[in-house]
């Protein structure tokens, strides 16, 4: 070789190494570029055989890696395995030939969680194009796959539901004003696809004319932007031409200017619902058994019968309240089908009576109420009342059964000053029930006097209740005295009341009060166990042969109580009275309401040991077949016999009887409301054993009754012996 030739290969191996640096250099200023360090997206660089050289910053952050991780490692490392061999295997021969390559990768982070990303790799190539690198340029598209997935989903989804659901699906082209029905839109109203078209006068045609305007002003409201979003309930006709109740929904979609260019909804068939709704207007308004209205809209249309009379002075109405009298009694003898029965013929009645103007509702149970309205006089309320007692005095024929009945009639008109619909009604309420006290078939028209009793019975209900909280009762006691030898045998305990601001008031003012309101139990239950324990304390004090008995009353509410003889033997039992000391009083009447029942319920009294004694006996007119099945030791003889005997009177004969019966039956005798020497004596001569009565003392509280109890026996042959001289 010669100078010529050496020196021209070693200046190609100088263009050589020259084209080496030049193409390191370039692959150099790519790493070193701050665009690179600060791009927001993933970058690599690797040489022709895939070993890793250069990583930026984002790369680090995506996938974890430490670029002391990665450099020299090939990209597969980030491999989730979810990309098979032949797919790396295209990848590397495209971008081998020199060709860009671009696709997703689903890659695994260092913490062995996945990402997705979508890259573009080329080709790095020196001066002559030689490829001497490959660029990677890859962006974290997990988020946008994510979102993908769910909108594909939802797409899914809506599309399955539009097909399944029960709703109509329409789109609206407001610019070009055609609709689209779905043809489940189309099936709601009994059509086939073919049979509605697509202008919006398909739809507004088949609208209920009452509702049309509605519905478009609804649409317009929507469209205009006030509403945001559109919704209406309306009627339209369907292929059998009736008309459906149906529920519209729908949203507009804007340009940029806010105008509305489509608008797109579904209509709901709500036709069960709306009726559901309408019947429950109507049973809100109306009694199901009769058709009437009920207490809430008479009570309505009563208030505006109120206003208006308010503006009209001169304007006259009426309420009446009405009551069936005797009512339980058919229930129970005829049974609640033919109860309800003549509900409805009693009502039908009753409208036959009245104007059309007029308003009859039925409150529940047996009561009714009317309103008459543009009475002309009150003569008028007279000739309805007695034209409803005459319809209803005529027989109702129900299933065979022939069924009298009767009303009580409560009137109340808008002159009497209580002009508020609540206190009217309840004023004729208060008529209604006077009527009831005076009789059957009775009308009565309410007057200020009655508002003043049930004042008053408002009050001591009110009171009464607080009587018992407060310990405001108290016990007196009247003697029982044997007329063989003037000994106090014992005493009847009798309830007062200390009313902090009216003083003593006696039982017979409040005691049918607590049986009305329920409070006669709790009232007995204290009698009892104060009784028992003042007795008590007085054998423990005095010595008397034989012991001193007390007694008490028990009323026919306690009386029916189902464990009646447990309360008294508990109350015996821990205070420590022997049971022949006490002596239960019951009335006549009580015990005669159900005899069989008393039978069993003495029974279990006597069981106790207690005394039983029928309280004024001749008057509740006792049954003597069953009287002498009472396990009864006495009978007290009602004070309004011994009050009016007289030498050969009538009365006297009958207490003459009560005590021969008495005796009869092995029965002793207590007379009641002895306040005479000559009913004493008559007492004794027909050998009556006891007696009570303002004669030997009235009522006493228990320091009293002790001064009785310590005093000398009452001298009663001597009464005899002045009675005689006389």
């Amino acid at each position: 070789m010669n100078h010529t030739e050496k020196t021209k290969a070693q200046l190609q191996n100088e263009l050589e190494e020259i084209r080496q640096q030049v193409t390191e250099l370039k692959a150099e200023v790519i790493k070193s570029s701050r665009i690179m360090e600060q791009s927001p997206i993933s970058i690599i660089i690797t040489d022709t055989k895939g070993n890793i050289e250069y990583v930026n910053p984002k790369f680090t952050q995506v996938t974890g890696y430490t670029r002391e991780e990665v450099i020299g490692k090939n990209p597969r490392i980030l491999k989730s395995g979810e990309i098979s061999p032949e797919g790396y295997k295209q990848l590397w021969e495209t971008i081998s030939s020199g060709d860009e390559w671009r696709g997703e990768f689903h890659n695994k982070k260092k913490n062995g969680e996945l990402y997705w990303e979508y890259a573009c790799i080329s080709a790095i190539r020196d001066p002559q194009g030689v490829i001497t690198h490959f660029f990677a340029v890859e962006e974290d598209i997990t988020e946008k796959k994510h979102l993908d997935d769910l909108l594909r989903e939802s797409e899914q989804r809506y599309a399955l539901a539009a097909v399944a659901a029960n709703d109509g699906l329409w789109d609206w082209d407001l610019e070009a004003n055609v609709i689209v029905f779905s043809p489940r839109w189309k099936l709601m109203l009994g059509y086939e696809e073919g049979e509605i078209g697509k202008h919006p006068d398909e739809w507004f045609d088949r609208v209920h004319p009452d509702d049309v305007n509605q519905l478009k002003t609804e649409i317009e409201a929507h469209l205009k932007g006030p509403s945001p979003y559109f919704e209406s309930e309306y009627r339209i006709l369907d292929g059998d031409r009736n008309y459906c109740w149906m529920l519209c929904r729908g949203l507009a979609l804007r340009n940029v200017e806010g105008k509305a260019y489509r608008m797109a909804g579904s209509q709901t068939d709500i036709t069960v619902r709306k009726h559901a709704e309408e019947r429950l207007q109507y049973n809100s308004f109306y009694d199901s058994m009769t058709g009437l209205p009920n207490r809430a809209l008479f009570m309505d249309r009563l208030e505006r019968m109120v206003e208006w009379a308010k503006r009209h002075k001169d304007y006259l109405f009426a309420v009446l309240f009405i009551d069936l009298d005797q009512f339980k009694l058919i229930n129970d003898s005829f049974g609640h089908k033919i109860g309800d029965k003549l509900l409805t013929a009693v009502a039908q009645r009753i409208q036959a009576c009245l104007f059309q103007r007029d308003t009859v509702a039925r409150f529940g149970g047996d009561e009714f109420a009317i309103l008459l309205n543009d009475i002309k006089e009150v003569n008028e309320v007279e000739r309805i009342t007695d034209l409803l007692h005459r319809e209803l005095s005529h027989p109702f024929m129900i299933d065979g059964h022939e069924v009298f009945t009767s009303m009580s009639i409560g009137v109340v008109l808008n002159t009497t000053g209580f002009n508020n619909p609540t206190n009217m009604l309840r004023n004729a309420d208060i008529a209604m029930y006077q009527a009831k006290v005076i009789g059957k078939r009775r009308s009565v028209q309410f007057n200020t006097s009655m508002h003043e009793k049930v004042v008053e019975r408002l009050w001591l209900e009110t009171d009464l209740r607080r009587a018992i909280e407060q310990h405001e009762f108290r016990l007196f006691y009247q003697p029982i005295v044997s007329l063989e030898n003037g000994h106090i045998i014992g005493f009847e305990a009798l309830i007062r009341w200390q009313h902090p601001e009216r003083g003593l008031i006696s039982p017979d003012a409040f005691i049918p009060a607590a049986v009305e309101n329920r409070l006669i139990s709790s009232i007995g239950r204290w009698v009892l166990r104060e009784a028992v324990w003042q007795m008590h304390t007085w054998h423990v004090k005095f010595s008397t042969k034989p012991p001193l008995s007390i007694s008490v009353n028990l009323s026919g509410v306690r009386f029916t109580e189902s464990d009646l003889a447990a309360q008294i033997d508990n109350v015996l039992q821990e205070i420590g009275l022997p049971p022949s000391c006490l002596k239960l009083e019951i009335t006549e009447s009580v015990i005669m309401e159900n005899a069989k029942s008393t039978i069993s319920t003495f029974s279990e009294l006597k069981a106790l040991g207690v005394q039983l004694s029928i309280d004024d006996f001749g008057t509740g007119y006792s049954s003597l077949s069953y009287l002498h099945r009472f396990p009864v030791e006495t009978l007290k003889v009602d004070r309004s016999f011994v009050s009016r005997m007289e030498s050969n009177g009538e009365n006297s004969a009958i207490v003459r009887t009560i005590i021969r019966l008495a005796h009869d039956l092995k029965m002793k005798v207590i007379a009641e409301g002895v306040e005479t020497v000559e009913q004493l004596t008559q007492l004794r001569k027909l050998k009556c054993e006891y007696a009570q009565g303002y004669f030997f003392s009235k009522p006493v509280d228990s320091k009293a009754a002790e001064a009785l109890i310590t005093a000398p026996p009452f001298i009663l042959d001597e009464l005899n012996t002045t009675q005689e001289g006389n």
